[in-house]
This record gives C-alpha cells, structure tokens and sequence, in this order.
C-alpha cells in the first residue's frame, strides 16, 4: 500500500487536480475542505504528508499546521503550503508554524511531484 497524503484546499477543482496527480503515481490522497475539516479526518489516520492551502474558510493553513505541529503524532512529518500568496511574509509565517515547503499556484503537476518526493524520499 502506497503512503496516503492529505490535501486541504477550499478550491474543489485544486483538490481534484492534487488528488489526481498524487493517485497517478500511487499515492492515497484523503481529502479536507477547510483545516477543521483536515483536523476532523486526519485522527485516527496514517498521513505522510500534509499539502494545505493557506487562505481557507473556518481554519485557514497557518492555524492548521500550528494544530498539527502541537500533536506529538503530526510533529515531523512533512506539510507543504499550496497556495498563491508568494509574499516573503507569508512564507516567514508559514515556515515559523512549522511548514516544510511552500508552492505557489498555478503548480504543474510535475513540480508537485518532485517535491513531494524530495520531501517523502
């Protein structure tokens, strides 16, 4: 069984291209809306990535990666900001959370791909 990647984005169409990428190459994609959302699905589940947008409804991916990165089961493992926000402030407050990486949108699936394997090895 391939490792399962969560992706949490408000955009259906980003959420489907992400999944549809990821499951192309043999990865399981569990999908969240929003990062209450994220937080709800991933208990419980064996995740080895997380890829979230920034600017989300309800909980937004800074928020989100502060809650990951405060359970012990979540604090090493990698999460990638998707988004379009490409300001260095943004990215200082994303890396200061604890993101790993950072994509900015529109991404080709082929540079999703190799971060994702730079990331997971």
């Amino acid at each position: 069984m391939g490792k399962t990647i969560m992706t949490v984005d408000d955009s259906a169409s980003i959420r489907q291209m992400v999944s549809f990428t990821l499951r192309e190459v043999g990865y399981n994609v569990l999908e969240a809306v929003d990062g209450k959302d994220a937080l709800a699905k991933i208990r419980g589940a064996t995740v080895s990535m997380v890829i979230t947008d920034l600017n989300m409804p309800n909980m937004d991916g800074i928020e989100l990666i502060r809650n990951l990165r405060a359970n012990s089961a979540y604090k090493f493992i990698p999460i990638i900001m998707l988004t379009t926000e490409s300001q260095g402030n943004k990215k200082q407050e994303g890396k200061a959370a604890g993101a790993t990486g950072w994509i900015v949108k529109p991404f080709k699936p082929d540079q999703l791909l190799s971060v994702v394997k730079k990331v997971l090895g």
